[in-house]
């Protein structure tokens, strides 16, 4: 090649130093992976800072609390101590902090890719939107498992320690442990794919945490209203006296109340554990009681339909945006 004066191009190869990798390739397993452990990672806020991980620490240690206290009292009341709830009985007691934990931290794992724009850089990698939805969606689902099965398991220990003798409490009540899983793994789901369906929608990490909440309290709220049973009281004279006497109770919305009760949110998973405990509770809320009118099999679809719909949302939310 020739300049503009006649001469000749010059130019020097240097060596840098560069090697090919030779080491293994794994693709897309391997992107998956890293992209499950950093999903558990962020939700615990591991290499974060402390703020990150208070809230996931307190959580665990909210979900562990009343099951330690049950132990306590047992430990100094024995048998005498069996009004304490259940394996049973424990996920409707700690249903609200796992909701707010759900309302909080699904938001945290999703809406700051969308915000920053950081699902742009995952194309450069072997993965789809699938890969992603599946990643974050397990990655969410494991630390809420760990976080229902905590107090459970603390629940257990106690409860097998402070037993007369805890080889025949084992053989009597063996099966709460199976029971208690597969329950465990009901409510988990729940509380991992609707928050997370929600934060799908949207970049700002409080709109969707005070809207999950806000869709908890408010249909927790007004369901158990119109499900509540109101009781006419007549009054009779009998020898004389006046004598009060409740005629059949009903609810104020009557028939339809039982199906009102299948909008209340927060009752969907803990009236699938009740299935699986097969527990009736007789002080149960309104729109519980409500719907025990239903065959099991319809909040056994409810609970379907509330798990899948928002599943499918999410996943085709991702689809849409081609990440």
């Amino acid at each position: 090649m020739t300049g503009a004066r006649g001469q000749e191009a010059q130019g020097e190869v240097f060596d840098l130093g560069y090697q090919r990798y030779d080491g293994p390739r794994e693709g897309r397993s391997r992107a998956r992976k890293a992209m499950y452990w950093d999903g558990v990672r962020t939700v615990l806020g591991i290499g974060r800072g402390g703020r990150a991980k208070a809230l996931p620490v307190l959580m665990f240690i909210a979900a562990m609390f009343p099951a330690v206290v049950f132990v306590i009292i047992l430990s100094f009341a024995g048998e005498a101590a069996d009004f304490l709830p259940g394996p049973g009985d424990y996920y409707d007691i700690i249903s609200l902090m796992l909701f707010i934990f759900g309302a909080i931290m699904a938001p945290e794992l999703l809406s700051p890719d969308r915000k920053d724009r950081v699902l742009d850089l995952y194309l450069v990698r072997p993965i789809t939107s699938t890969d992603y939805v599946f990643a974050r969606v397990l990655a969410f689902f494991t630390v809420v498992l760990a976080l229902v099965y905590s107090g459970q398991i603390v629940l257990q220990v106690g409860l097998i320690l402070t037993a007369a003798d805890p080889l025949d409490f084992i053989k009597d009540n063996w099966l709460d442990i199976p029971k208690f899983m597969a329950a465990g793994v009901l409510v988990a789901a729940f509380i991992t794919v609707v928050p997370m369906a929600v934060a799908a929608f949207t970049t700002r990490r409080a709109y969707a945490s005070a809207f999950i909440i806000g869709l908890f309290m408010i249909s927790w709220v007004t369901t158990n209203i119109l499900t509540e049973r109101q009781c006419n009281v007549e009054a009779r004279t009998v020898d004389g006296r006046i004598t009060f006497e409740e005629s059949a109770c009903k609810p104020i919305t009557g028939d339809a109340a039982k199906w009102i009760s299948l909008l209340n949110v927060r009752a969907i998973p803990l009236r699938a554990s009740d299935l699986v405990f097969d527990r009736v509770e007789t002080d149960a809320e309104p729109s519980v009681i409500a719907s025990r009118d239903l065959h099991d099999s319809i909040p056994i679809a409810a609970y379907g339909a509330y798990t899948l719909i928002p599943i499918g949302l999410l996943w085709w939310q991702y689809r849409r945006t081609r990440i």
